[in-house]
């Protein structure tokens, strides 16, 4: 029979363990692959994406093959959201500064 302490340490260690933060689970893609999609340019990657989903969508791959593709697929689409991303920054910034110079535009200030 179990001691009250003893069933409580044991409840604790099981609330610790549901509790903590599990792991991330093992990738397919090595290293190399992950430092090639971050260095790809946004066509490629949106290439790549579209033949990933359309392997997918084909079907006729086993699990393990799905999963590939599946994680391909999100470093790509990581990627080139990355990518789009600094195209918008890029563009807020010189929509900020055109507005900033035509606010200035025949002005004294502009003159000098």
């Amino acid at each position: 029979m179990m001691s009250t302490a003893a069933a409580s340490n044991d409840n604790t260690k099981n609330t610790d363990e549901e509790t903590s933060t599990p792991t991330a689970p093992a990738s397919s893609l090595s290293d190399k692959e992950r430092d090639a999609i971050s260095a790809m340019p946004y066509e490629e990657a949106r290439d790549q994406l579209i033949q990933a989903v359309q392997a997918l969508e084909a079907g006729g791959l086993n699990l393990d093959q799905s999963m590939r593709q599946w994680e391909l697929g999100e470093a790509l689409a990581k990627r080139a959201q990355s990518l789009l991303g600094e195209v918008r920054a890029k563009l807020g910034a010189a929509q900020a500064e055109q507005e900033s110079s035509a606010e200035m535009a025949g002005t004294q200030s502009n003159l000098d």
